[in-house]
């Protein structure tokens, strides 16, 4: 399963990782000539005086007890083992730094990040990137971006939502794939994306980038022309099949007032953006897509905020024009690829689909060094053979815990067991809250 299995002790050591932020810049009151300025409120700290995180644990077991030092900074740099093993993937080794600090001295800026890692599996995959989340001082400007290199294998279990091909020729039963059989793809992908948001008012951030992925060396193991999903559609929309460019313009625009992006309390997400590939600047077709990503948190208590019911939806949907098969939105295919728990990443995919989830956090111990969480999503999208969006619906369940693993940036351990139909389960491990 994806980002699941069993994965090594080691990947806890990422206890330091610096995901992150202190709130959003306060109003600002606007007064006549005849009145002075009033001086803007901060907002307040956050008492964490209560809560037990991993590193407290740390710092109790090899130095005794002894409180750190003045001068230690949890949002330093730091090194950690990549260590993993899944189905997917096999059994991987490599090595990952993580960073993260604020800008200026204004402490309402929010909290930047930055992260590298380079990776290898058992399964032939290497795997190589970049990326940042930067908010300039005083949240004047966000960047946003990644690069990524990397030697993969893709399992692709076929095109649409899981419904049953009736009476249809042999290519759309092979692109339906009403048995569910996985066809490995095997490639060199390559991926560049920059996105510049302007603050523009209280929580408002417009923003226009650049993306390009592209894949070489692709390998579908067709033997015999359409006995591959992949290989049916690229012979209907007319794409290479052993290469092609993804590269597009993006225009967003987001709204947030969630008051940590790791483990949030109250507060609203959203950003709604367009992506114009064209092919005047290296895309191998033209396309136009819109996407949207909607998420709300409720505290449900006043005296444990972490009690918290949270709600997302995420979409994407082409409007014209054609893209690639493994760019097809589906399945863990949001920005955090942590969408669809129970299924493997891609397990559904369509030109549309969306993702509806919804999970309650609750606290289990006092100082919230221990969490849970149960959780439910449904996934819906099209297919060759006449399925609409929402006609169709996959469900997807499960429960997890959560260890704290920074108190002052909400930084925690995320392990969840998932299920979902035709046979799929497993684990999913990752750092902070799916959303």
């Amino acid at each position: 399963m994806r980002k699941a299995g069993f994965l090594f002790i080691g990947s806890m050591l990422v206890a330091g990782i610096a995901y992150g932020q202190a709130g959003h810049p306060a109003d600002s009151l606007e007064v006549d000539s005849l009145r002075r300025r009033l001086p803007e409120k901060r907002p307040p700290e956050e008492d964490v005086s209560g809560q037990y995180d991993f590193s407290d644990m740390m710092r109790f077991i090899f130095r005794h007890g002894r409180p750190a030092p003045p001068d230690h900074n949890r949002s330093g740099i730091t090194v950690v083992p990549n260590v993993a093993a899944n189905p997917t993937i096999g059994a991987q080794a490599g090595i990952k730094a993580v960073a993260g600090r604020r800008l200026g001295t204004d402490p309402r800026t929010l909290f930047s990040t930055g992260a590298t890692s380079a990776s290898i599996t058992t399964k032939g995959i290497i795997y190589f990137y970049v990326n940042h989340n930067l908010f300039t001082p005083g949240n004047k400007f966000n960047l946003q971006g990644n690069l990524v290199a990397a030697k993969t294998v893709t399992p692709d279990f076929g095109f649409g939502i899981g419904r049953p091909v009736d009476g249809k020729n042999p290519a759309d039963s092979v692109l339906g794939d009403p048995t569910h059989k996985v066809y490995p793809i095997h490639s060199h992908y390559y991926n560049f994306r920059e996105k510049v948001y302007k603050n523009v008012a209280k929580n408002l951030f417009l923003g226009a980038g650049l993306s390009y992925e592209i894949r070489t060396h692709i390998n579908l193991g067709d033997t015999v022309n359409n006995s591959t999903p992949s290989s049916v559609y690229d012979n209907r929309h007319g794409f290479p099949k052993d290469h092609y460019i993804a590269g597009g313009f993006l225009f967003n625009v987001e709204y947030i007032t969630r008051d940590n992006p790791n483990r949030a309390y109250k507060g609203i997400y959203f950003d709604a953006g367009v992506r114009i590939n064209q092919t005047w600047i290296g895309s191998t077709k033209n396309s136009v897509q819109v996407t949207s990503d909607i998420r709300k948190y409720f505290s449900l208590s006043r005296a444990h905020p972490e009690f918290v019911f949270a709600v997302w939806n995420w979409g994407s949907y082409l409007v014209s024009g054609d893209i690639p098969y493994l760019e097809l939105p589906g399945t863990a295919r949001d920005g955090t690829y942590r969408s669809g728990r129970g299924y493997t990443a891609q397990y559904f995919k369509g030109t549309r689909f969306n993702d509806t989830e919804a999970e309650l956090r609750f606290p289990i111990m006092n100082n919230q060094f221990i969490s849970g969480v149960v959780f439910g999503n449904l996934q819906s999208g099209n297919d060759a053979h006449g399925t609409k969006l929402f006609q169709q619906f996959q469900p997807g369940y499960g429960a997890g815990f959560r260890v704290l693993f920074n108190k002052n940036t909400r930084t925690n351990l995320a392990l969840d067991y998932a299920w979902g139909r035709f046979g799929n389960k497993g684990f999913f491990l990752n750092l902070n809250e799916s959303f």
